[in-house]
Parts: C-alpha cells; structure tokens; sequence
C-alpha cells in the first residue's frame, strides 16, 4: 500500500523552521540580518490579526493573498510613515519566507506564486548631504572637555577616518585598534560578516592614544566607545551626541542648524573628501565597505565640483544655435498630450 502523505506543516512551524532551521542554520546569516526578518515578521502578523480577526497562530498559509501584502505594505507607508526603501525591505524578508514555505508545503505553492508577484515599489534616489571640510571639522571638536565629551570628540574623529557605519563604530572593542607605527588601523566589522581594516590618521592615532590613558580600566574585549554603565554605545546614543555636537558647531557655521545631519552623513562625508583628494574609486568602495564599486559611483554623481572641472575641460563651441520651431502638427499634438 502505498505511503499516505504526510500532513502539511501549520503556519506556525512554517514560521518557526524558517527562523530556527533555515536562515539561523542553513543560511548562517548574521544576528542583525535575522533581526531584521524577525522585525518584518511581527510587524505583519500584528497587522494581520487586526485585519484577519485571528490570532497568529492559527493563520495559514492560503490567507496570506496578495491583497493582505499589499495592505500591509500601504499600512507601513501610510500608518507608520516607513519609507519606500523601509517598505521594500519589509517584502524582501516577507518574499524570502514565502519562497521557503512553498518547499515545504507544496500545496500551496500557487497562492504563494500569486504573492511573489507583488514587485517592489520604484523610488527616486535622493540627492546625499555632506559637510566640507571646515564644518567637519568644527563638529568634531564642538563636544567639552569633559569625559563625555573627549569620548564624543573620538566619535566623531573614527566616524570621520574611518567612513564607518553607525553599527561599525559601536562594535569597535579596544583589541581591533592597532597602534603599532607604520601599521596603525581599526580592525571593522561590516555587514554580512565581513571584516575590513582601516588606517588612521595621526591625529585619530594621538586622541585614542589620550583616551586609553585616560581610562586604563579598559581591556582589549571592553568597547572603545562605551556609554556611561561601561557597555557599546547605540544607535540612538550616537545620532543625539552628534545632533548636539551639530548645534554647538553651528554657532560658527550657522547653515548646519537647518540641515538634517546623521552619522551617515559622515560616512558620505569620508566619501566625497577622498574622491575630491583623488583617491580612486575602487579604494574607496574597500575603504567604506561596499561590495561592489557601482555603489561607491553615486558620489561621482553627487559631486558638482568635479562635473564643472571636467566641463571646464571641454571646449565651448562656436556655432550659433537656432531655435527649433515645431509644425504645427506636432503642436497640436504635443498639446493634446
């Protein structure tokens, strides 16, 4: 006789496998990137029991039609103000669940289809703040010379060295900085697991030198950078300390005051002063962490100085132009439009 099917997994240990077998075991993904899943998740199961009228554990998988995605999906851009780029991710890790789901319950691999097909949302890629170098370096030394403020001044100093993600910079310990001459660099580690080093100036070199002195307590696995109970600073933490150094520099440089500057500012801030000094474009991409160099040619776009000095490179031609006058057919045209 033959074998009867095996039932198919419930929603629940759909859910379940995906986040305790596939992307924890198989996939080995990174503790942020599992979070950041684990975030989309609960973010949809909460607007689905409020829509459905269930709790999450007794959905399944035939409930979860295009059109529940796609109220979910305005739910984030209309109720929680999340962005096109936020949105997008949310159905990223969404697709990726479906996409396991389909393996292991095969029957319901046409309605996870119909849901795979929801396509991401199209969007303008806005233009990139910076600051020169004179308003970069007011910031960095706008915090006092207390011991919160030495530790800012730091901050911001590797931030600005290092063009570091926020998430970088916190997990810096005392062990990845190498003061060695010749050899000085910050041992970071990037997105996707993966390590890069980054040589610091001489002035980064003096102040991480006058802050270990400061705080001899410090042991090779205790934070550079820590917050007052002695742990690694976060996210939050960081952005209000540079929203503060911010407004005191602004003082000297009034038009920061009504500009949005986050850490991330400083790391397109890094960009753009070394692709303005010269520095090749694939260095750069090594230097800031980017997988591939296409990511790193925004700033080419982004910056207007260079564009001009290579306009100034061409010459102006001499012809006289005449303005195009159109039939009157193709007005009529163009007018119906």
């Amino acid at each position: 006789m033959p074998k009867p099917a095996s039932p198919a997994p419930s929603f629940a240990a759909l859910v379940q496998a995906y986040f305790t077998e596939y992307l924890t075991r198989q996939r080995a993904l990174s503790p942020q990137t599992v979070a950041a899943y684990r975030d989309a998740m609960v973010l949809f199961l909460q607007f689905a029991q409020s829509h459905l009228g269930k709790a999450p554990v007794a959905m399944t998988l035939a409930e979860i039609t295009p059109e529940l995605l796609t109220a979910f999906l305005d739910h984030l851009e209309q109720q929680r103000r999340n962005c096109v780029r936020s949105r997008n991710a949310r159905l990223a890790a969404l697709r990726s669940f479906l996409k396991f789901a389909a393996h292991r319950d095969v029957a319901s691999l046409q309605i996870v289809e119909r849901a795979l097909g929801i396509p991401v949302k199209r969007f303008e890629r806005p233009m990139f703040g910076y600051l020169s170098a004179e308003e970069m370096q007011a910031v960095i030394h706008a915090p006092p010379s207390t011991w919160f403020g030495q530790r800012d001044h730091l901050l911001l100093q590797l931030l600005y060295n290092t063009g570091a993600r926020v998430s970088e910079i916190t997990q810096v310990n005392v062990g990845d900085v190498v003061l060695e001459e010749h050899a000085a660099c910050v041992h970071l580690h990037g997105k996707g697991r993966k390590q890069r080093s980054v040589p610091l100036w001489r002035s980064t070199i003096k102040a991480i030198r006058a802050w270990l002195k400061q705080n001899p307590d410090l042991g090779a696995g205790s934070p550079l950078l820590p917050n007052r109970n002695g742990q690694a600073m976060t996210r939050t933490n960081v952005s209000l300390r540079l929203e503060a150094a911010v407004q005191t520099a602004s003082k000297r440089y009034p038009a920061l005051a009504s500009r949005a500057i986050s850490p991330h500012t400083i790391r397109h801030t890094t960009a753009m002063h070394l692709l303005q000094a010269g520095v090749d474009i694939s260095v750069i991409a090594l230097w800031l962490g980017h997988e591939s160099p296409v990511t790193t040619h925004q700033y080419i776009e982004a910056d207007l100085a260079m564009k001009e000095h290579a306009l100034a490179k061409l010459q102006e031609p001499d012809t006289v132009l005449h303005r195009y006058r159109a039939p009157d057919s193709l007005i009529e045209f163009l007018t119906t439009l």
